[in-house]
């Protein structure tokens, strides 16, 4: 690619060029942006199905492994910038961002639809606000105060709700606490871990991540045999929902910036629950129908102000 622009700059480009480059990239943005909101909707649902033969504490070890593998390149490429001092701040905030908020989507999974994670995972953009707010001294405006509100408000439905005549409670507990794990991870990186190749520092979470969490993974490591469908869904959880998807997201920062970048937040419901009913049969039912539709209007409401800015 890099060297079909050299040659196409050495040339006068023709009138015609112009508004087709432009025209390029007003698609390709949105397309991957609806691409990734759909890979990661994917994650929920191949959690749904490995879960429940890997048991979480395996499952994240697997996703964290391979994740990071797919990333190792990036890291290779900006090692001499990792010390032992930088490495140990990375292991924290890794047990903090991913570990425990990927443990718990995992034990989610084991009980209720894919469509609960999906729902409550947009909850991280209010939680990242609101740590902001009561750590970092971030200010709230009555906008994004009237976002939370609603956010919570539909936390508390959806936490009510059954789905097959059984609750769904547990799980979207366990989401939401994984949401605040992610409000505080983000708020950790954006304040610790800013100047350094974002690829390679999300390469070195992951791995930080598989080393801290390998010696419980395969403590409860499942005796029986775990079917075909658990492992393929555990590997693509790992090389596309969480190595090339991290990939595809810096990307998207790089050209469009973090603000744009993050409307994804609105895709990543909407493409859990419908990969969860296509594949799996899983009902919508109204009350994650409401929930989902709160805590949406709260994550636009939240995300309103650092858009426009």
């Amino acid at each position: 690619m890099s060297t079909d622009l050299t040659t196409a700059s050495q040339r006068a480009p023709a009138p015609a060029a112009l508004p087709a480059a432009h025209a390029g990239a007003r698609w390709r943005t949105p397309l991957e942006l609806t691409l990734l909101g759909a890979i990661w909707g994917g994650s929920f649902l191949f959690m749904r199905v490995a879960a429940v033969h890997f048991g979480p504490l395996p499952l994240v070890e697997a996703r964290l492994a391979l994740g990071g593998l797919v990333l190792t390149p990036f890291l290779w490429r900006a090692r001499a910038q990792f010390n032992t001092r930088l490495w140990l701040r990375i292991a924290g905030i890794a047990a903090i961002n991913s570990v425990t908020p990927f443990a718990l989507f995992a034990w989610g999974a084991e009980r209720a639809p894919a469509g609960i994670g999906a729902i409550t995972n947009a909850m991280t953009v209010m939680f990242t606000t609101l740590v902001a707010f009561f750590f970092f001294g971030e200010r709230i405006g009555a906008r994004r105060l009237v976002g939370l509100t609603a956010g919570f408000v539909g936390v508390a439905i959806l936490a009510s709700g059954k789905t097959a005549g059984a609750s769904v409670g547990q799980a979207a507990l366990a989401g939401t606490a994984a949401s605040v794990c992610y409000g505080f991870g983000i708020n950790l990186v954006r304040r610790y871990l800013t100047g350094y190749p974002p690829a390679a520092v999300a390469a070195a979470t992951l791995i930080s991540g598989s080393v801290l969490l390998a010696p419980l993974a395969v403590y409860t490591w499942p005796p029986q045999p775990i079917p075909a469908p658990s492992w393929l869904s555990a590997i693509l959880l790992g090389v596309l929902c969480t190595g090339a998807a991290f990939v595809f997201y810096y990307r998207l920062i790089a050209r469009i910036g973090g603000p744009r970048t993050s409307t994804v937040t609105y895709l990543i419901p909407l493409f859990g629950v419908i990969w969860a009913w296509l594949v799996l049969g899983e009902p919508l039912t109204v009350t994650m129908a409401l929930a989902g539709a709160l805590i949406l209007s709260g994550v636009a409401l939240s995300q309103q102000r650092a858009t426009k800015k």
